[in-house]
């Protein structure tokens, strides 16, 4: 069970290097995407489709109808990825229980964007968890769990990738244990449990009043999806990438405030100065911040915030 590409990765996987027999998958509906509207599978679907495996998409996870299909497959353990909250009702068919693979190192973020949160409050490492289904969720006793280091400089895309092609193997891992049948899973401490919530618009809005760390893993954190963003001149203005650029100068800086500088983008922050290396203008495609200056021309005067202000709001 799962949606997005980080679980299209692990399922083809399991299908092509493992011993296991994958039943069925059960994924989100189609949706309309491009100029066209064109309904489209999801990653999931798609490879599932692309191997031959039967595909449910049910409107609701508790639907009778559905819950019935599910049973007649016979599996002996459902493993999801990246996919919805189950009911009760579904998560205990299988005798053997049901897995979720998670992208942290539980109980450390539980949530929706494990891996964006990570990189946002500085980790240096995180990982991949697997545990049975419980309830609550990403409270499930653990299976397996191995460590990821996260490089200084990684976006989440870049660790979103490589956590999804450790995946298969680690789910491999975690099936093969369960089916020896001789381990103990580990109960989470909840009392070590920090939240990883879904990331709106809202959130994404960077703060310049904060230190240079914070601002730069806030940016790669959320590089490119959901995208941190700011405004210039009210157009708003996606920061893809950026790096702590200068020496502090505590008795000038104006936190938002541009630096001019004929071959770099250059913002004033708390403690000092952070460089945009990447940005997408409001209706235009990447660009570096040296094309941003030769382009759009900043001066000291412009001050990067939230719309409609010329000083920078925390959201």
């Amino acid at each position: 069970m799962g949606t997005p590409e980080f679980a299209r990765r692990p399922l083809e996987y399991l299908y092509k290097n493992t011993h296991h027999d994958i039943l069925a998958v059960v994924t989100g509906q189609d949706k309309p995407s491009g100029r066209g509207q064109k309904l489209t599978p999801t990653a999931v679907k798609e490879a599932a489709l692309r191997l031959d495996i039967p595909v449910f998409t049910p409107d609701s996870l508790r639907e009778p109808g559905f819950l019935d299909q599910i049973r007649n497959v016979g599996a002996d353990i459902f493993v999801v990825v990246a996919f919805r909250i189950l009911p009760e009702a579904l998560f205990t068919i299988p005798h053997h229980g049901s897995i979720n693979l998670h992208g942290s190192l539980l109980p450390k973020y539980r949530g929706a964007a494990p891996i964006n949160w990570a990189i946002i409050n500085g980790e240096t490492e995180t990982g991949l968890t697997a545990f049975f289904l419980k309830k609550k969720v990403d409270t499930g006793d653990i299976i397996y769990q191995e460590k990821i280091i996260i490089g200084s400089d990684e976006t989440f895309d870049e660790l979103y990738v490589r956590m999804s092609h450790r995946a298969g193997p680690a789910l491999e891992k975690s099936l093969n244990i369960i089916q020896q049948g001789e381990f103990k899973s580990i109960p989470q401490d909840n009392r070590l449990a920090t939240p990883a919530p879904k990331l709106s618009p809202e959130d994404c809005l960077i703060d310049w009043g904060f230190p240079a760390v914070h601002v730069t893993n806030f940016i790669r954190g959320l590089s490119s999806v959901p995208g941190a963003y700011t405004y210039h001149k009210d157009r708003k203005l996606k920061i893809l990438r950026a790096g702590i650029a200068g020496p502090r100068d505590v008795n000038d800086l104006r936190p938002g405030r541009i630096r001019e500088d004929k071959n770099r983008l250059l913002v004033e922050v708390a403690d000092g100065i952070v460089e945009l290396l990447e940005v997408i203008p409001e209706g235009k495609g990447s660009m570096s911040g040296g094309d941003f200056v030769r382009g759009y021309r900043p001066t000291r005067q412009d001050i990067l915030g939230a719309k409609n202000t010329k000083e920078t709001v925390r959201p």
